[in-house]
């Protein structure tokens, strides 16, 4: 049994590339963190060096790691309330599944500009993420009011009133009450401030934002 010099350091590198990402992804507290970048990272060399080895099945080999991770990717993402969750994470492990590829073909290069792209998105690009979701972000509100003469559109009203786009999804009476469903997209300044005045409304009994 041969140990190839080169083999070993190729799983070194993506070790160490890996964990680095996975400690970004621990930090922030996600489900896919430290070890699990480094398994994705590390088995995604281990089997390029080995399609390497068996010769002629490198095309498959390689289609297979890509369908696999997909669904560890699909494992990830997550329905919360209204919002999606882990699209990031996901990605996340698509782009280092790639990167132990890199380095079980022993291409380097692009294994290093890969690593320096994938890291730049996670830490710098994080701000400007952040910066552009407060400008345009989508919140679901639910108002429920006695029923009553005054038009229900009165609250549409007020969220143009604060420049905010409301899209009104349904209403229904139930008793003697009313519940409105919209989806709601404008800044985070101007949902605040509308959530202030709708909190301080007194014929609203029920208010979800």
């Amino acid at each position: 049994m041969i140990f190839a010099v080169e083999d070993i350091i190729r799983l070194c590198v993506a070790l160490v590339l890996g964990g680095l990402i996975g400690a970004e992804r621990e930090y922030h507290g996600k489900a896919a963190g430290f070890r699990t970048m480094i398994m994705i990272c590390v088995g995604s060399t281990l089997f390029t060096l080995i399609s390497g080895r068996l010769g002629g099945a490198e095309d498959r080999v390689a289609a297979n790691i890509v369908n696999g991770i997909g669904f560890l990717g699909a494992g990830i993402i997550f329905k919360e309330e209204n919002r999606v969750r882990g699209l990031t994470t996901a990605a996340t492990i698509w782009a280092v599944s790639a990167l132990g590829m890199c380095i079980g073909g022993g291409q380097y290069d692009i294994a290093l500009i890969g690593f320096a792209l994938i890291m730049g998105s996670l830490f710098l690009l994080t701000g400007l993420s952040e910066r552009i979701g407060e400008l345009n972000q989508a919140r679901d509100y639910k108002i429920v009011s006695t029923f009553s003469d005054k038009p229900y559109n009165h609250y549409e009203k007020v969220f143009k009133k604060y420049g905010l786009l409301p899209s009104r999804t349904r209403q229904q009476r139930i008793g003697n009450e009313v519940v409105g469903y919209w989806r709601v997209r404008g800044s985070e300044k101007n949902h605040e401030k509308c959530i202030k005045q709708l909190l301080s409304d007194p014929d609203i009994k029920e208010f979800t934002f």
